[in-house]
């Protein structure tokens, strides 16, 4: 995994304006520390890197102490150890504080806390109102070695209580990192920059930046052409930066400059004017696509063309079923022009290339792939070495859709159609059937370790698309009887495995018939269950006009988003914000790590996916949904792939990153409620047909 920012990374700024979520304030006694809910305020007046920078405002007295953590957030594909030998930050004060009141600088390393170093001995006359830059050596401080491979797997810097003075002093604190002390380097402006004026927001987008010596580049915005002021940062990986105006009807102008390691800026690009304007519910509608997809295309891996599980993250980690998506979310940028079908031709080309020779498992590819070699990443431990047939099933859902997308005679289409056909009749779904109950398809299967993990797929959920391309294979299909005696079983293993995950009895029978909310559930467990079960098997399978023995799947499938939003709506927990324009319970990262979220597991965290990939069955409330998440929200959620995964208003968190299996479905279903275009293309495969024959679906 290349070197990045989040390699340094702790704290830069805040995605919500008061508070800093990952930072915990604790105070006794007569001591006093500012804080919002035992979080550090947020000041948008006082920073280094813009927008924001971190709140320090205490008062230290005998018999009290105060202290202020910062923590380092984690999440998927991030490394835990942080490069580098220097604690660096900025700091500035609007009034003196003298050397002794100065906090206490402790590093939490390896889950222990590291011998403090006092502020006085790296600042001894502090400026007052001008930023300063702090650096300690961790060794000669913190008692910290480097006989890790990486680097000290550092999950804190604290702040505490020093002498004790009965005055009140604010520092303001910024941009603080683990690296090396920086060279000064010359640097260059960005080129090739543009900007474009959408309804609330302006992109900004420039060349590619490859110097190393560039640290970020600095956007600053004016209103009438001058008095520029920087609004924002965006670090070297990316080239494209939204600055949230939020509103119509305003000119603005703007100016880049980028910054070196030593943070010297270059000179300012010239100034690009621009003025956001209303959009109808259309152009709406397109702005969020393109923007979702995005992140499959200008951030793709490079040498495999296909997604990563999430930005930012390990830089080389394919997540397999989320690149399926994405596939089917790039058909839909090139049929709304926002790349061309040649384009996409010679990205598919290079995908079809990398799936060809990466690793297969009796024909199925693993969750995790390596996107240089093509090998296993077993991210979820030694027994995922193996065949993962629910990813695969994704992939290959996206890449049958490719199939009827690419039907023109000309030899680089029939090229693509003939590696994707190699690639359908390859795969070994009849391996998959469980040996010892070989009515279930099985989800892994390991070369080391065979069928140690025996999880059966059993639904109702988000896995359908499995049995449905299993038996409509054409060289290794599984009996159509699997549909009803394993993925509809009644039988004891089936009930438990339903009654186990949703913890209730209602469904367990994969027919349900109890009423949510005003709603009767023909088919799922509890309420439904998170939406993405109403997504993930239907980006390409049709459900509309047609049902099989237990129920008609759209009808199912809108029934269970209304009761999810109904169930938000009502707000039996009491959660901040929900209501008519702010719903949507499906899986995400929260601030407790990755959760599937649904009425019957909510912690007030609403995932703009749930609500906008389910729009072919919620049209009106889902629109109610995306104005409300970009016209309300958007300064928190709205940023260059699109919305971010998710929002807990209640304990002030916002997700920092983008997830490739989220990002996509809205792409996808948005379109299949538009045209049906994506539908349209997976059904028009021959073996499909077959397939619905086989189990029993008839027109409804």
């Amino acid at each position: 995994m290349q070197d990045t920012i989040y390699d340094h990374l702790i704290f830069d700024n805040s995605r919500t304006p008061d508070t800093y979520f990952f930072s915990i304030v604790r105070f006794s006694g007569d001591s006093t520390i500012r804080h919002v809910n035992h979080h550090l305020p947020v000041s948008n007046a006082h920073f280094f890197t813009p927008p924001n920078g971190l709140e320090l405002t205490w008062c230290s007295k005998a018999g009290g102490h105060w202290q202020a953590e910062i923590l380092v957030e984690y999440w998927r594909g991030r490394a835990t150890a942080l490069k580098g030998d220097t604690l660096s930050f900025w700091c500035y004060t609007p009034t003196p504080i003298p050397p002794e009141p100065l906090p206490l600088v402790w590093l939490e390393v390896h889950g222990e806390i590291r011998p403090f170093f006092h502020l006085r001995l790296a600042v001894k006359d502090l400026p007052v109102r001008q930023w300063t830059y702090i650096q300690i050596p961790l060794s000669a401080h913190f008692d910290v070695t480097f006989k890790q491979k990486d680097g000290p797997e550092i999950t804190k810097v604290i702040f505490s209580q020093g002498n004790l003075s009965d005055e009140t002093y604010t520092l303001y604190l910024d941009d603080i990192k683990i690296g090396n002390v920086p060279q000064n380097q010359p640097i260059t402006p960005p080129t090739g920059f543009s900007v474009v004026g959408h309804d609330r927001h302006v992109e900004l987008t420039w060349a590619k930046i490859a110097d190393p010596a560039m640290q970020y580049v600095q956007i600053e915005r004016a209103e009438a052409g001058q008095n520029f002021q920087p609004v924002g940062i965006q670090y070297p990986a990316y080239s494209r930066f939204v600055d949230y105006i939020g509103l119509p009807h305003r000119t603005v102008t703007y100016r880049l400059t980028a910054v070196n390691h030593a943070y010297q800026p270059s000179t300012p690009t010239a100034t690009i004017q621009t003025t956001t304007r209303p959009m109808n519910d259309d152009e709406l509608l397109t702005m969020v696509q393109e923007a979702h997809f995005r992140y499959y295309w200008d951030h793709a891996h490079p040498d495999a063309g296909l997604a990563l599980e999430c930005i930012p993250g390990d830089t080389d980690m394919i997540a397999l079923g989320a690149s399926g998506f994405g596939l089917m979310s790039l058909i839909v940028g090139a049929e709304r022009g926002f790349i061309s079908r040649s384009e996409l031709a010679q990205n598919i080309q290079k995908v079809l290339r990398f799936l060809s020779t990466a690793d297969r498992f009796h024909g199925v590819w693993p969750h995790f792939l390596d996107g240089r070699t093509g090998k296993t990443v077993p991210f979820f431990g030694d027994h995922d070495d193996g065949g993962d047939s629910v990813e695969t099933a994704f992939m290959m859902q996206a890449l049958l859709t490719l199939r009827q997308y690419f039907d023109r005679p000309i030899p680089e289409e029939q090229e693509i159609r003939a590696t994707i056909t190699h690639l359908w009749e390859t795969t070994e779904w009849d391996w998959y059937r469980f040996p010892d109950d070989p009515n279930f398809l099985i989800w892994h299967w390991s070369p080391k370790l065979g069928w140690l993990i025996n999880h059966p797929l059993i639904g109702w959920n988000e896995v359908m698309i499995v049995y449905l391309l299993a038996i409509a294979s054409p060289t290794h299909p599984v009996p159509a009887e699997m549909f009803h005696n394993g993925w509809a079983s009644q039988n004891e293993r089936a009930q438990q495995y339903r009654s186990g995950w949703g913890q209730t009895t209602e469904g367990s029978l994969y027919n349900n018939g109890t009423e949510y909310y005003g709603i009767e559930l023909p088919v799922g467990v509890g309420s439904g269950g998170p939406l993405f079960f109403t997504h993930y098997s239907f980006l390409g399978f049709d459900p509309r006009h047609k049902r099989d023995r237990y129920a008609n799947y759209f009808d199912n499938n809108r029934r269970i988003s209304l009761i999810n939003y109904r169930h938000c709506v009502a707000n039996p927990g009491g959660f901040v914000g929900y209501g008519e324009n702010f719903w949507g319970l499906t899986a995400s990262d929260d601030h407790t790590g990755y959760v599937p979220h649904d009425p019957q597991n909510d912690n007030g965290t609403i995932t703009p996916t749930g609500a906008l990939a389910a729009f072919p069955y919620t049209p009106i409330e889902s629109m109610q949904a995306l104005k409300h998440f970009y016209f309300d929200r958007g300064a928190e959620l709205w940023d260059i792939y699109g919305f971010r995964d998710a929002c807990n208003p209640t304990v002030g968190y916002v997700s920092n990153i983008f997830m490739g299996l989220n990002q996509a479905p809205i792409v996808g279903m948005i379109e299949n409620h538009r045209t049906g275009l994506l539908w349209r293309l997976f059904m028009s495969n021959p073996e499909v047909q077959g397939m619905l024959d086989k189990i029993g679906f008839v027109p409804d």
